[in-house]
């Protein structure tokens, strides 16, 4: 059973929002919205990233993409985003999680 209160986190995210302008909060918006509404809202929400010099590239927005596109269902583009989010990070653990998610998709 999922008990995370999803609408609260993205009311909180809304709030940030307000209050900075800042490519992570709006990230992580994206998912909560995405939680909420389904994937393909929040692959919307990511859009306008692309364009954000501030993240744009960022392995993280790579990786909240796969996510999102494992979870619509679309194995090909989660892969082909956790792939690129792995060769970005630096982090050694976090590139372990997103070769661990791969082998998952791969194997379903």
């Amino acid at each position: 059973m999922d008990e995370t209160d999803w609408q609260a986190i993205r009311t909180l995210y809304q709030s940030m929002m307000r209050l900075t302008d800042n490519p992570v909060v709006a990230l992580n918006y994206a998912v909560a919205v995405a939680m909420i509404d389904g994937p393909a809202a929040g692959l919307a929400l990511l859009a306008p990233l692309d364009d954000d010099r501030r993240i744009a590239g960022h392995f993280r927005l790579d990786a909240v993409r796969g996510h999102l596109y494992a979870r619509a269902g679309d194995r090909a583009r989660a892969i082909a985003h956790l792939r690129a989010a792995a060769d970005a990070t630096t982090s050694l653990a976090e590139r372990h999680h997103l070769i661990t998610k791969i082998a998952r998709l791969r194997n379903a």
